[in-house]
């Protein structure tokens, strides 16, 4: 994890592990959000570079890299609580929001939980409810297949080659806290109810007003998602960006679907964009 060591003490007395690189004095602060297996070690690529304009902070959450499990039920509502807290945390803001994957639909109710104190939002391929391929019972089958594989891989020590692309010192801390049958476990709990949840946005969406966004969809197939899937994930991310006002959709065309990994410069960018 990149910057100097930052703990976030929860209200109910859990503590999640964070680091911050602390930018220009005055700057909005940028916090990501990871995907739904990783930490915030995922983010190490960009980070540097966001510091260069804006506070930087990353953190794990709950039962993730260094971060202590949470003994209540891993929804998507207790994560948007936990994050909030770390906003609280860091003060009052503004705050530019980055979730990745499975993090951008937290960041989504995070943000609406107080718009007030957010500068824009950049969402990384993230997973959408107006995506089809997302609620298919092939799909939910894959995903406890892909829970099930990690398991077995991670009591065996070899999900490491995962994280070949991150610099020494984040490759250090995800083969340390990112790799274990525990991360794997919390993984299993979020995605009891994550569908779910996430399929009820399209009934009752969290409410942003004019926030300024940008939706970035990686341009190839592959890592999980063939043709038919990359298709779909970006036209939801299309339609996405469509019903915001200050809405913009931008395709990294080198990237599957860890565009942080494959071009963090794509993503450093919009959030440059929206930090000013």
């Amino acid at each position: 994890m990149q910057g100097a060591v930052r703990p976030f003490a929860m209200p109910d007395g859990r503590t999640l592990h964070g680091g911050e690189l602390p930018g220009p004095p005055g700057a909005p602060t940028v916090v990501p959000e990871a995907g739904a297996a990783a930490t915030g070690s995922s983010w190490a690529l960009g980070q540097p570079a966001v510091a260069e304009f804006a506070r930087a902070v990353v953190y794990d959450r709950s039962g993730l890299g260094a971060s202590a499990p949470d003994p209540v039920s891993r929804t998507l509502r207790r994560m948007a609580d936990g994050r909030s807290s770390v906003l609280d945390d860091l003060g009052p803001g503004p705050f530019v929001l980055v979730g990745h994957s499975a993090g951008g639909p937290l960041v989504l109710r995070a943000a609406a939980d107080r718009p007030d104190r957010m500068a824009g939002l950049v969402l990384v391929d993230p997973a959408d409810e107006a995506s089809e391929a997302l609620f298919t019972p092939g799909f939910r089958r894959a995903e406890k297949w892909v829970v099930r594989t990690h398991l077995l891989l991670a009591r065996a020590r070899l999900l490491g080659p995962l994280c070949r692309p991150l610099p020494p010192d984040a490759r250090r801390a995800v083969l340390r806290d990112g790799c274990t049958p525990r991360l794997v476990r919390t993984q299993a709990e979020r995605s009891r109810t994550f569908l779910d949840e996430l399929l009820a946005f399209r009934e009752a969406p969290p409410e942003l007003g004019d926030l300024p966004g940008t939706v970035i969809s990686g341009g190839r197939a592959g890592g999980g998602m063939n043709a038919a899937a990359r298709a779909d994930a970006n036209a939801s991310h299309a339609h996405r960006t469509a019903q915001s006002p200050q809405g913009r959709h931008v395709v990294a065309q080198r990237s599957g679907h860890c565009v942080p990994l494959a071009e963090p410069d794509v993503v450093v960018d919009e959030i440059r964009r929206l930090a000013g």
